[in-house]
């Protein structure tokens, strides 16, 4: 690449990082207390918001591979472990 066109590049870059922090400071300014909470809703009626939202989902997720791992140990007991001890026999 030429130096003409990294430094043209250079320059296209550093103009959008300063647009952007621009608006990021203009954003600050018109939210005031607001800035950086989250407000926004799933719906206008329902008090949920996004964030509580997706932990709900990712809580429910690690829950649901929880009870699969523990619904499979539970088999194996049942099905190999109790017999091989003599505990019960499997017809």
């Amino acid at each position: 690449m030429s130096n003409c066109f990294k430094q043209a590049l250079l320059s296209a870059l550093a103009g959008i990082y300063f647009y952007i922090m621009g608006e990021a400071k203009r954003r600050k300014a018109t939210l005031g207390e607001k800035y950086g909470q989250d407000t926004t809703r799933i719906l206008p009626w329902v008090p949920i918001s996004k964030t509580q939202a997706e932990k709900f989902v990712k809580w429910s997720n690690r829950m649901t591979w929880i009870g699969i791992g523990g619904l499979v140990a539970a088999w194996v007991i049942v099905r190999f472990i109790g017999p091989a001890f003599g505990w019960w026999q499997v017809v």
